[in-house]
Parts: structure tokens; C-alpha cells; sequence
């Protein structure tokens, strides 16, 4: 289930966003075999760890710097890990609040990419996220109309569950995708196959996406789902999954706590590919005309690790609803007797 043997996807694009992750030689690469399931697929099974302190966006102050030095990722490394530091005091007790736990359960990871890129964007060249169309930045920027759609929402006081995030409701994970993306904790994926399918099952709110591979079509545009609907297939090496038929309930930012990202009619190309031994390169591509201004891609490296899965029982134990419903009825009361 989980041999490893060297395996690198044939694509000039891909290849020299993994300059340094990934350097074989072309004849090296032509002549190891990749791994096989007992049914001839290539074997992309396993627990995958895809925690990194590589932003997904370069940093403004980095510009056009594709790639860092040694002394450089020292820094950039420092850098980022001392922004994420939950430990530090915010400017204000709602920034404090808003944080919510401290360092110690937090996992980020410690480690940029082995490349030392200075984002996880490949495309635009620029390593940010295009511009978002005039009619999503509008969006974006005005006042909230109806339930959020993502994943979690910073700076409003929720007078219901139709106020607060996606993710803090505990209906989709904010790292757990489609796409899948690093972020702060539940870092892990689980990747099955059998005959015909695929299993991505994450660690965060433990969801499952079953793809089949047989080439079927898509679902009807009519029916709509939090997870899209997938379909896979494999070129050469590389396991491509194609998701559509988004809800319109919800919005890939980017960044999970950020306002602007696609729409229902977002389309997901994912790419899974065996590296090297205990690696896997996870590159997905976004395209969403009515949300972006062009198409973006993002390389994660993926490292196979023996760790296991822990539950993630996202409601157990969760009391804030229940206490932000309290406090409003407690101020309902004080009001009205205030009014006597």
C-alpha cells in the first residue's frame, strides 16, 4: 500500500516549479518505474502530511523573487512563524479573543518547502493571486448580504449561526478543500484506492471525497454540492481530478479568512503525482472567470508520514452557540427591564 519508488510528472511547468524538489535528471527519471497497485495503477496511497510555513501568496516585499537563497529562507522562515505566533498580544481584546487558542495548538508546521520558494502560487509569476473582477471586489468590499460564504469570518458580532463561517458552523473545513490547502492545524489527508476509484478523506471535519474514474459525466448543473463533484483520471503518472458543480453557499478564497474567491461555477483541476520516495506533488489549478481576473495555480509538496489520524469531532464539546444565543437573550432582558 505504500511502496515508494521515484516518479516525476513530465510537464516543463511543473518541472521548474520543483527546480529544487525535485532534482533528477530527465534519463534518471525515465528509467525507474513507478510504484503499481496489484491492479496496475499507479499507487498514490497513504497518509499525507502537507504542513509547510511557505505562504500561499508571496510576500509584497519579496516582489518578483522566485526563489530564495539559504540565508534568505532563514529569514522568511522566521518571519512567518513569528506572524503566526498565537502567544503574542494583539492590538485589542477582540484581536486577542478572535485568535482564540494559544500556540501550543496550533500546527502550522516549522519548514518552508524544500525548493525555498517564496509562495505555494507557481501562476500568475507574480506568486499572488490575480486581481479579483470588479463585480467580486464590489462584493467583497460591501456590506454582508445573507449567511457568509467563507470559511471564517473575523470582526462580526453573530446574532446567529447565519453570521459566523463556514467552517466555524462546521460544514466545510477551512484547509481541507477542494483544494486542499495548509493552514492551521488537521494537515493530513488519507489516500485509498481501489478498481476504478480514489478516496481523498482529510483529517479536518474527516471529509471524504469517493472519485471515480471510470468517465462518467459530471452530476446535472442543477445539483449542487459543499464538496463539488469529482471525477478523476489518469495521465501517465499523474492521478487529474476535475471538480465542478459547486454550491453557491460557498467561496474558495484563498486564504480562509479573507472576503472575495470564486463562485458555483468555480472549475477545479487537481494534480497528484509521486515525487520521489515519501513524496507526493499535489498541484491545483482554480478557474473561475466570474471571480478571478485569469486562472492561478499552487505546487504543495506532500510528505508521507506514519502518523495517524486523529477524530475531529467538530461540535463535541462546542458550546459557542449555544452561549452567543445566551448572551442575547441576557441582553434582551436587560433591555427591556432597563425600559421599565
Amino acid at each position: 500500500m505504500r511502496q515508494l519508488l521515484s516518479v516525476v510528472r513530465n510537464g516543463a511547468a511543473l518541472a521548474a516549479a520543483l527546480v529544487l524538489l525535485l532534482p533528477l535528471t530527465a534519463q534518471g527519471q525515465a528509467e525507474q518505474a513507478a510504484p503499481r497497485t496489484t491492479w496496475g495503477a499507479p499507487d498514490l496511497q497513504g497518509m499525507w502530511d502537507f504542513r509547510t510555513v511557505t505562504p500561499l501568496e508571496r510576500p509584497v516585499e519579496l516582489e518578483d523573487k522566485e526563489f530564495l537563497t539559504a540565508e534568505d529562507a532563514v529569514a522568511l522562515r522566521e518571519s512567518e512563524l513569528a506572524s503566526r505566533n498565537a502567544d503574542r498580544r494583539g492590538s485589542s481584546q477582540a484581536s486577542d479573543l478572535e485568535r482564540g487558542y494559544n500556540d501550543f495548538w496550533w500546527d502550522y508546521g516549522s519548514e518552508l518547502t524544500e525548493d525555498r520558494r517564496t509562495s505555494l502560487i507557481v501562476d500568475p509569476p507574480s506568486g499572488r493571486m490575480p486581481p479579483l473582477t470588479p463585480a467580486e471586489a464590489a462584493r467583497a468590499q460591501g456590506p454582508r448580504r445573507g449567511p457568509p460564504k467563507e470559511r471564517i469570518v473575523l470582526g462580526v458580532v453573530p446574532d446567529g449561526p447565519e453570521d459566523i463561517g463556514l467552517a466555524e458552523r462546521c460544514l466545510v473545513g477551512f484547509n481541507s478543500g477542494p483544494p486542499i490547502m495548509p493552514s492551521f492545524y488537521n494537515n493530513n489527508v488519507l489516500i485509498l484506492q481501489a478498481p476504478g476509484y480514489v478516496v481523498l478523506h482529510t483529517e479536518m471535519i474527516h471529509e471524504t471525497r469517493v472519485i471515480p474514474l471510470d468517465g462518467r459525466p459530471h452530476l446535472p448543473a442543477a445539483m449542487r454540492q459543499w464538496l463539488g463533484d469529482s471525477r478523476g483520471r489518469w495521465e501517465g503518472e499523474t492521478l487529474v481530478v476535475e471538480t465542478t458543480n459547486f454550491t453557491d453557499k460557498a467561496s474558495f478564497t484563498g486564504l480562509p479568512y479573507q472576503r472575495g474567491g470564486s463562485t458555483e461555477n468555480m472549475h477545479l483541476v487537481e494534480r497528484f503525482t509521486r515525487a520521489a520516495a515519501g513524496q507526493l506533488v499535489y498541484e491545483f489549478t482554480v478557474t473561475d472567470p466570474a471571480a478571478w481576473t485569469q486562472p492561478w495555480t499552487a505546487v504543495v509538496p506532500m510528505q508521507l508520514t506514519d502518523s495517524p489520524m486523529f477524530e475531529y469531532a467538530c461540535h463535541e464539546g462546542n458550546y459557542a452557540m449555544f452561549n452567543i444565543l445566551t448572551g442575547s437573550r441576557a441582553e434582551e432582558r436587560a433591555a427591556e427591564d432597563a425600559a421599565r
